[in-house]
């Protein structure tokens, strides 16, 4: 990814955001994941899109599987006017902390998240034989929600079937402001829908994109951070995450 030509001043801006999340824990508790159901209060969402097919065997190297790889990796297919992520590009997935500046209601608020694990395996489905790639993110203290999003890649080895899939479950946390408390009440089941059904949109578009160009980078840069190699702030801050 290119850097802007502010890139030093943006990254000094968000700096202090991702340092502030730095020690922060997850908002619910890890042990009781098997408790969070929709009959116990929670909101379980699994959404699909299929991508274009490969032939059968294992993912090609050019092909819609590796080309969705690349989008999940940067982060590029949510919708920007809903959330935006923030991050340093070159930290390795696994350990990455992200802020999400998300827009509702006219307003801008920034939430912490961490990824919780990346997987990377074959393995049995209904459907057959499967190679999938992808990772989860958690919610940390002060998110307007408590729990985990899975993005995940499939491809069936039989039959060259590409499929992106969304798996999530959620619940409202603690919301101190009451006036935002009743819009994310009234709107934020819609906003859910919404991001999943967009970035389901968008990353079958940079897919296609990737397959037509060649070209494994946005045209445009979709979140405002800079590689740590081009900050000396932001490598000090890999550096410690190592």
């Amino acid at each position: 990814m290119s850097a802007p030509s502010n890139a030093p001043a943006l990254w000094e801006q968000q700096q202090a955001r991702l340092q502030a999340y730095e020690n922060s824990a997850v908002n619910f508790d890890l042990t009781r994941v098997s408790e969070y159901t929709a009959e116990n209060g929670w909101r379980i969402d699994d959404y699909e899109v299929e991508l274009p097919q490969e032939a059968p065997g294992p993912p090609a190297p050019h092909g819609s599987w590796a080309a969705a790889q690349e989008v999940l990796r940067r982060y590029s297919f949510p919708p920007p006017n809903l959330i935006t992520g923030i991050f340093v590009p070159d930290q390795p997935l696994e350990k990455r902390l992200m802020v999400l500046r998300a827009q509702f209601l006219g307003f801008s608020f920034w939430f912490g998240v961490r990824v919780g694990g990346v997987t990377d395996e074959r393995r049995a489905s209904p459907d057959g034989e499967e190679q999938v790639w992808g990772y989860n993110y958690r919610t940390l203290e002060g998110h307007f929600e408590r729990g985990q999003i899975d993005f995940t890649i499939h491809k069936l080895l039989a039959t060259g079937r590409v499929l992106f899939r969304i798996h999530a479950f959620s619940q409202v946390g603690q919301i101190r402001n009451p006036f935002y408390w009743i819009g994310f009440k009234f709107f934020g089941r819609m906003l859910q829908k919404r991001f999943a059904r967009e970035s389901m949109r968008r990353l079958q578009e940079q897919v296609a994109e990737i397959m037509r160009t060649g070209q494994t980078t946005p045209t445009a840069p979709t979140t405002p951070v800079q590689a740590a190699s081009e900050s000396k702030a932001a490598q000090e801050q890999l550096d410690k995450a190592q």
